[in-house]
C-alpha cells in the first residue's frame, strides 16, 4: 500500500489520501469540520501524521502545506457575504429535490405539486419540458 496523491476539498473541509492497494486505486477522506482561524495546524499535522502510515515521515511536511492552504481558505470563506440573487416562482409547493446535470448548465427541480421542472442555469428560466400528472411526489 502506497501513497499516490494527496487532495484538498474545501467544502466541508478535509483533506483526501488517495494510494493503491493491491493494485486498485483507493481513496480515504479525513474530514476536518472543525477547521478555523483558531486551530493548531501543527498539532492536526502530527496527528493525522500518528494515525495514518501513509502520510508518517516525509509526507507530514505535505499534510502541513495542504492544511495551511486549507486553513487559509476556509477563514476567507467566512467573510463572503451572501444575496439573494432570484426568486422563481415555478411550483405550487415546496422543492422535494433539486439536481444538476454533469455540464452543470441545467438542472431538474422536483416538488410536492408532483411535478418536475427542467432548468437553464444561465438564464434560470424553465424549459419547454416539464413533467406533470405523476400519482407520487417526486423525490
Amino acid at each position: 500500500m502506497h501513497l499516490k496523491r494527496l487532495l484538498i476539498r474545501y467544502h466541508p473541509p478535509a483533506i483526501i489520501l488517495e494510494y493503491v492497494k493491491s493494485g486498485k486505486t483507493r481513496s480515504k477522506t479525513i474530514d476536518l469540520l472543525d477547521l478555523g482561524s483558531h486551530t493548531n495546524i501543527e498539532a492536526i499535522a502530527d496527528e493525522i501524521s500518528a494515525q495514518e502510515t501513509l502520510v508518517a515521515g516525509a509526507r507530514r511536511s505535505q499534510v502541513l502545506e495542504l492544511l495551511l492552504k486549507l486553513k487559509e481558505r476556509v477563514c476567507r470563506a467566512d467573510s463572503h457575504h451572501f444575496y439573494l440573487f432570484k426568486v422563481t416562482k415555478a411550483h405550487i409547493l415546496p422543492l422535494t429535490n433539486v439536481a444538476m446535470n454533469k455540464s452543470g448548465t441545467r438542472f431538474i427541480t422536483g416538488s410536492y405539486d408532483r411535478t418536475c421542472k427542467v432548468w437553464s442555469r444561465v438564464c434560470f428560466e424553465t424549459l419547454s419540458l416539464s413533467l406533470a400528472r405523476h400519482t407520487h411526489t417526486h423525490t
